[in-house]
């Protein structure tokens, strides 16, 4: 296994990208969550006596569009989470380098996919051969 790693200079780049896509996650996350609360019924959430006063087709389309809020809003959190590790592989010295081959991940992926810890043959591998 190489022990590749990426410079302090270099780290602190990706340390400013990753803080910079955690604000954006956190901002999304923000606005999901209003779109949630507020919905349609000024009074936040749909009460159960609000179901029917709509029409139940307006009422099923309204249950969807907030289930699908909630599952985008849980992906956002999950890769806020994945943002977090990577900082914290950042300062354990870990960031960068493929966790199975232990080559330095190409700049350009470390930079698109921050929280990656797979360089893009490796990844390939596995999506070919899953375990």
């Amino acid at each position: 296994m190489a022990n590749k790693r990426y410079s302090k200079t270099k780290l602190e780049e990706f340390r400013t990208v990753i803080m910079g896509k955690m604000n954006s996650v956190a901002d999304e996350v923000e606005t999901i969550q209003d779109g949630i609360n507020t919905g349609k019924n000024p009074n936040g959430a749909m009460s159960q006596d609000a179901i029917y006063s709509v029409h139940m087709a307006d009422a099923g389309t309204d249950s969807h569009e907030r289930e699908k809020s909630y599952l985008l809003m849980t992906r956002e959190e999950n890769y806020f989470r994945n943002l977090s590790v990577a900082l914290e592989r950042i300062d354990t010295g870990e960031f960068g380098t493929c966790t199975i081959c232990g080559e330095l991940i190409a700049e350009e992926r470390m930079l698109e996919v921050p929280n990656t810890n797979k360089c893009v043959a490796c990844k390939n591998k596995e999506k070919l051969n899953p375990v």
